[in-house]
C-alpha cells in the first residue's frame, strides 16, 4: 500500500491509502506501485489518478511537484480537483478561452505560447474530469 496526500495551497485535497498512483510529470506520465524508486519530479498539467480496493479516481491538476520516498505519496499541486468540484461549463469556456489565446500568439513568443499550452492543457483535464461524472 502507499500513503498518498495531496496538498494545494488552499487544502489537502487527498489523505488515504491506495495501491497505485498515476501522475503528469514534466517527462511523462509516471506510475507508482509500493516499493517504487525515490523520485522527485515537476508536475505537468493533467490527470492524476490512483486506485485503492478496486476503485479508481481521478483529480484534474495544474502542475506542481510529486515526491514519493518510500510506501509515501507527497503531491504539492498548484490546483487540484475532483469531478464534483467541476463546473463543466466553466472548464470548457476555460478551455476555449486558452485555445483563441494560443491561436491568436505569435509562434515566436515562445514563453508565451508555452504558458497558454500549459492553461490548455490544464482546461483539458478539467474538462475531461468533469465530463466522466
Amino acid at each position: 500500500m502507499l500513503k498518498l496526500e495531496v496538498v494545494t495551497p488552499e487544502r489537502k485535497v487527498v489523505d488515504t491509502e491506495v495501491d497505485s498512483v498515476s501522475v503528469p510529470t514534466a517527462s511523462g506520465e509516471a506510475g507508482i506501485l509500493p516499493n517504487h524508486a525515490p523520485l522527485i519530479s515537476a508536475l505537468k498539467p493533467g490527470i492524476l489518478s490512483y486506485s485503492a480496493k478496486g476503485s479508481s479516481e481521478k483529480l484534474a491538476i495544474s502542475g506542481g511537484f510529486v515526491e514519493v520516498n518510500g510506501s509515501n505519496v507527497s503531491v504539492l499541486a498548484t490546483t487540484a480537483a475532483t469531478a464534483a468540484d467541476i463546473n463543466i461549463d466553466e472548464a470548457k469556456a476555460e478551455r476555449d478561452a486558452a485555445e483563441k489565446a494560443l491561436s491568436s500568439v505569435a509562434t515566436s513568443a515562445v514563453e508565451e505560447t508555452e504558458s497558454y499550452r500549459e492553461a490548455l492543457d490544464a482546461a483539458n483535464a478539467r474538462v475531461q474530469i468533469a465530463s466522466s461524472r
